[in-house]
């Protein structure tokens, strides 16, 4: 971008000179012909270069031809002004959209690119993928977390808000897993790895991310795609204009239509005239200026647009696809009914679940620590392990506990009852007994009804409701929503192959997708969708 502002900068002192002092004719020449060297250089080799590879009718030919044209028939401010302002509006664009060019770098960013290997009473610095299962590494204050693992030693809070958008930093003692991703805070941990730097959480999100980027198709702008049809048709006219005359002339019968001084030249110059009062200088200027003003427009609602290609993409919108959780739904829990089993009581379940709950950072578990309300002896929670898309297993004293989704319940073959309630239900499981389970309420966002009601005004033709939480909650919420299609009980990698079908099933190209979610687990969904809608802590990383 510098180099673009460099050139304009002096294009345009030159072009200043020329218009401004009265110097003979070659000199006044050379000065437009050297602005205008300096300014369309980049579209002029793009045009050459195009042609060669058998693209020709493109924006950049179209420029060319009639910038050129321009100057074959001596107008030469005309045609310096055409590509200084066209290169004006698409340095504003670049410039509105500068700080989102960051968007790989910033996810590249939460992976660390060393580990502090425990060796024998030493600390060694290695690379991550140098590690193996069962090594034991220290992460120290301030550290990013390198790969997957238990903490064996050491108490600390950790930033999980690159993993999850959560801003509350995370504690983690003896016993809790912690994900390669987030970063330490003040305490000194000693960990041992679980999975190897291949199989992390960070790695599988990147290589996601990055694949989606590849099978993704590129957004042509509007201005090629018109320049497409429109260049040739002018260049054919121009032709016509130059050479139809000539023959039919020297025919008898059309003879009497043409004037007799009228050379051949003279049709030239008409052609040339007709190439440059043929280039849309308001299309080719306005386009570029109309997208940043869009886009200045969002950034200051604080939307960041991350392409102009993204802006105009939502023209063809035919599809938008919502994750439930903190995107529809305000994604603040509270349990509204506990329900005991086999003698277990009220009050003994919730304390049960709550200290399965003590480590984890999850909304719904912070829920169930707020409806205790206890105190809790985090050294009592023995063999912790959050299992991801399921819930949680941990031992408290001699009794072995399952809290978590009715999924985890069927992974174990623990027998229990159905649940038909509203909202997300959380089982209990005692030493392979049921004890119960608590039924967790997260309020549907104020607006959100209305701005689905308004987009099918909009034109959007099909709305659909991606969830981790069960077919009951997910129809529920669906129905206050006026939702009519939903996919319940999805974990992470389900969203994905979901998204993937979704764009097979598409008849028309031309129908674009759109995938709104927060929190950084989302990344691949919102990369492989045609266009992905970040809404808070992810925004500006993806």
């Amino acid at each position: 971008m510098r180099s673009t502002i460099r050139n304009l900068i002096i294009g345009v002192f030159i072009f200043g000179l020329a218009l401004s002092i009265k110097l003979p004719y070659w000199q006044e020449f050379s000065l437009f012909l050297l602005s205008y060297i300096i300014i369309a250089y980049d579209i002029v080799r793009n045009a050459i270069r195009n042609a060669i590879q058998g693209r020709v009718f493109d924006e950049n030919f179209l420029l060319t031809v009639a910038t050129v044209g321009a100057f074959a028939i001596g107008q030469y401010p005309e045609a310096v002004a055409v590509i200084l302002f066209f290169k004006v509006g698409e340095l504003l664009q670049d410039m509105a959209l500068n700080r989102s060019r960051r968007s790989i770098e910033s996810l590249l960013s939460i992976r660390s690119d060393y580990a502090n290997l425990k060796l024998e009473g030493t600390i060694k610095r290695v690379e991550p993928s140098q590690i193996k299962v069962g090594d034991i590494i220290v992460i120290k204050p301030g550290e990013k977390v390198p790969l997957d693992g238990v903490v064996l030693e050491g108490i600390s809070r950790v930033d999980t808000s690159a993993l999850t958008g959560e801003s509350v930093p995370r504690r983690v003692g003896p016993g809790s897993q912690i994900l390669s991703g987030m970063i330490n805070g003040p305490g000194l941990l000693s960990v041992r790895v679980t999975r190897e730097f291949g199989e992390s959480t960070v790695s599988k999100i990147l290589d996601m991310v990055e694949n989606a980027r590849i099978k993704k198709a590129p957004t042509e702008k509007f201005i090629t795609k018109f320049a497409k049809y429109y260049t040739p048709a002018v260049v054919a006219g121009a032709l016509l204009l130059a050479t139809v005359p000539v023959l039919l002339y020297n025919i008898p019968l059309f003879t009497p239509l043409f004037s007799h001084t009228e050379t051949f030249s003279e049709w030239i110059y008409k052609a040339l005239v007709f190439l440059v009062i043929s280039c849309p200088c308001a299309l080719v200027i306005s386009i570029p200026l109309g997208f940043f003003g869009g886009i200045g427009a969002a950034s200051r609602r604080g939307i960041l647009v991350k392409g102009s290609n993204y802006l105009e993409g939502l023209n063809n919108l035919h599809t938008i696809v919502w994750d439930k959780t903190g995107t529809l739904t305000k994604g603040v829990f509270r349990v509204v009914e506990v329900v005991p089993f086999n003698d277990f009581s009220q009050d003994e379940i919730l304390k049960l679940a709550a200290q399965a709950e003590v480590h984890s950072s999850h909304p719904i578990a912070q829920s169930i620590l707020e409806a205790f309300n206890g105190k809790i002896d985090k050294n009592a929670i023995l063999d912790y392990e959050e299992i991801s898309g399921f819930g949680i297993r941990a031992r408290v004293g001699n009794r072995h506990l399952l809290v978590g989704n009715d999924k985890l319940l069927h992974r174990e073959n623990i027998e229990h009852n159905t649940c038909n309630v509203e909202g997300t239900v959380v089982h209990i499981v005692v030493d392979n007994r049921y004890a119960g389970y608590l039924v967790i309420s997260d309020e549907i966002k104020d607006d959100a009804k209305e701005t689905i009601q308004r987009l099918e005004v909009l034109g959007v033709k099909r709305q659909i409701m991606f969830t981790g939480d069960s077919q009951d909650v997910a129809r529920l919420v669906s129905q206050k929503l006026g939702l009519k299609n939903y996919y319940s009980e999805l974990l992470p990698q389900e969203k994905m192959k979901k998204i993937e079908e979704l764009i097979a099933e598409k008849k028309d190209r031309k129908s674009l997708i759109a995938f709104v979610g927060d929190g950084i687990n989302d990344a691949p969904v919102l990369i492989r969708s045609d266009i992905g809608i970040a809404m808070g802590a992810l925004g500006s990383d993806v």
